[in-house]
């Protein structure tokens, strides 16, 4: 069974190669025609327009500075390759023009990885970026980070994050999580995607909000100090204690009054191997305490102690909580 990466990499590299032939002229109708063949397989045609879109944004590409050196060190590769092969001491055309063509492929494989950030289950990232913005990332999240000259745009496709924005009033950052938009100028924010929408803690400064559609999207303005989960159909700010809400940040959760079924649940997210409740009422009861993120051991000596849990390690590696009267 063929691989499809490799599939699509001949397709690319084709695709250059045949950028490149048209670009010289004459272009023979034999050659015209062969295209016609080549573009009329769908995968070829997909090829050639990712090529053709890459081509057209060249001009704002030029001036980043990955790119800039993706382009010196192939030209500075191909240059020494045909100094050793020609005794011509200018490269031709046809030379230059198959570089361009190399470069271009480079790019295709190379964009679709770059900028993007993610963590492992457990583990936590902070982010410089080039603006002098900092994200700090949670256990088991994923971003994509694309800066234009007219905004900063991060697109969080799942997990949470922790924002401190640096001012830039030219170029408004914003935080795409599903149809959640949250648009900040220099400030500190916290959001968390979920399944069905996200919730946005604001710590210092002031973001708007947005949700849906843009033709019926809810909108909303926090305050410092304030918390709205667009997930609720009645989603409102309202007021929380922000510090409790990034405490995930220092390494620390923090339960007050949380009933033991979610406070398990915060604490599975950091853990590889679970903690599966099955406590019956007893999942009602509420915790109070600061645990550090990854300490299963810690959290369940707690569980057990203080309401009478039975703690047993599963053949999978999971601890299963019950009551004495449940778990036998």
């Amino acid at each position: 069974m063929s691989d499809p990466l490799d599939a699509r990499r001949v397709a690319d590299r084709e695709a250059a190669e045949w950028h490149v032939r048209l670009g010289e002229r004459p272009v023979s109708a034999v050659a015209l025609a062969e295209f016609k063949t080549w573009r009329a397989q769908p995968e070829n045609a997909d090829a050639y327009q990712r090529l053709e879109t890459l081509w057209r944004t060249t001009g704002s590409l030029s001036s980043d500075a990955d790119i800039q050196s993706l382009a010196r060190d192939t030209l500075k590769a191909s240059r020494s390759r045909a100094s050793r092969s020609s005794r011509k001491a200018l490269v031709p055309f046809a030379a230059i023009a198959t570089v361009m063509a190399i470069a271009v492929i480079g790019i295709l494989v190379w964009l679709p990885s770059r900028g993007v950030y993610a963590t492992a289950v457990g583990e936590q990232e902070v982010v410089r970026l080039a603006d002098g913005s900092e994200i700090k990332l949670d256990t088991d999240t994923r971003l994509r980070v694309r800066f234009a000259p007219s905004e900063r745009h991060i697109l969080l496709e799942r997990g949470q994050a922790l924002f401190v924005v640096a001012h830039d009033a030219d170029r408004p950052f914003r935080v795409s999580a599903g149809e959640t938009v949250v648009t900040a100028l220099g400030t500190t924010f916290d959001i968390r995607r979920d399944n069905d929408g996200a919730r946005v803690t604001l710590v210092v400064g002031s973001v708007a909000v947005t949700d849906g559609p843009a033709a019926g999207a809810r909108s909303w303005r926090l305050a410092p100090g304030q918390q709205v989960r667009t997930a609720l159909p009645d989603a409102a700010p309202l007021a929380v204690d922000a510090a409790l809400a990034t405490s995930w940040s220092e390494r620390r959760l923090i339960f007050r009054s949380t009933p033991l079924r979610e406070a398990v649940a915060e604490v599975n997210r950091y853990l590889p191997r679970k903690i599966v409740l099955d406590a019956g009422r007893a999942e009602d009861i509420a915790v109070n305490g600061v645990f550090t993120t990854g300490d299963r051991e810690a959290f369940v000596a707690a569980t057990t102690d203080l309401f009478g849990l039975t703690a047993k390690e599963q053949s999978d590696g999971s601890i299963r909580l019950t009551t004495p009267s449940v778990g036998g």
